[in-house]
């Protein structure tokens, strides 16, 4: 166990947008076997009834974005991995120039936008969980306060369950074939410090195509915090929670859920929610 927390250290030390660049070539294969698109109707319902320019905040390859842009919404992604961007500006380019949406590399702690710029920010599907440091969560609540309109929407949706996972050593998670034809193997380990609320995935992605092998090693890490710490620093950013959900359906949030998505309300004006489910 000393080996391990040691090695937990040196992760500590790395930011938590280490990673991403590296993992850009995979996501997309992964992920259509795992999130798939079950919180995209949910991002898009929610967008179409503000009716007002959209910011994803780690808009990454587009999974979200894009959809939103098709849908006719005024939209905007932001990401700070550049091969990410590549993904979704290529996928962009296919959608009718009237549909594109605008696509900016740019760091979420501070946001290259002008006050009030937009109606909505959207951080989806466990964004904010990559700010492993609390001066760098409370710095992106701060400038998603800041491009927002008085009474403008923050969507949050969080994995809380990546906490509960057990530590494993590495064994083989997936394996698939990609339109190309190659074979791609993901080799995973997970850790965890819980102290800490820390989980880190160690990949490892091996892609086969004839004789040609290509193999991608990095670490993500993630950082849990508590539906009450997290409303705890909506609030102070200046936000009034509206809305907290367990799942993609509207179903009241409730800590053994899967998902938590949190809607919140820029100013004082919005109207606090009734949390009916204890912290």
């Amino acid at each position: 166990m000393s080996g391990r927390r040691g090695s937990l250290r040196r992760t500590d030390r790395r930011d938590g947008a280490a990673g991403w660049d590296e993992y850009a070539p995979f996501y997309d294969w992964e992920n259509a076997r795992t999130v798939g698109r079950r919180d995209v109707a949910f991002w898009r319902d929610v967008v179409g009834r503000e009716r007002a320019p959209v910011l994803e905040l780690g808009c990454g390859t587009g999974r979200v974005l894009l959809p939103l842009a098709r849908a006719g919404a005024a939209v905007t992604g932001l990401d700070r991995s550049a091969p990410m961007l590549a993904y979704a500006r290529a996928r962009a380019r296919r959608l009718p120039a009237a549909r594109r949406p605008a696509i900016v590399r740019g760091d979420i702690r501070a946001l290259p936008f002008g006050r009030a710029s937009f109606g909505v920010v959207l951080a989806p599907y466990g964004l904010l969980q990559s700010l492993i440091d609390d001066r760098d969560f409370t710095a992106a609540l701060a400038e998603a306060a800041r491009v927002l309109r008085p009474g403008g929407l923050f969507g949050v949706d969080l994995v809380p369950e990546l906490a509960r996972w057990d530590e494993y050593g590495r064994s083989v998670r997936l394996r698939g074939r990609r339109p190309s034809g190659a074979t791609v193997t993901l080799t995973e380990a997970v850790r965890q410090d819980r102290r800490r609320g820390l989980t880190i995935f160690d990949e490892r992605f091996t892609e086969r195509r004839g004789s040609t092998v290509r193999r991608r090693r990095f670490s993500l890490t993630f950082r849990t915090r508590s539906m009450r710490r997290v409303v705890d620093r909506l609030e102070r950013a200046g936000f009034r929670v509206e809305a907290l959900l367990g799942d993609y359906r509207g179903a009241p949030w409730d800590r053994r859920a899967k998902v938590w998505v949190v809607l919140a309300r820029r100013g004082r004006s919005a109207r606090r929610a009734k949390i009916r489910s204890p912290f």
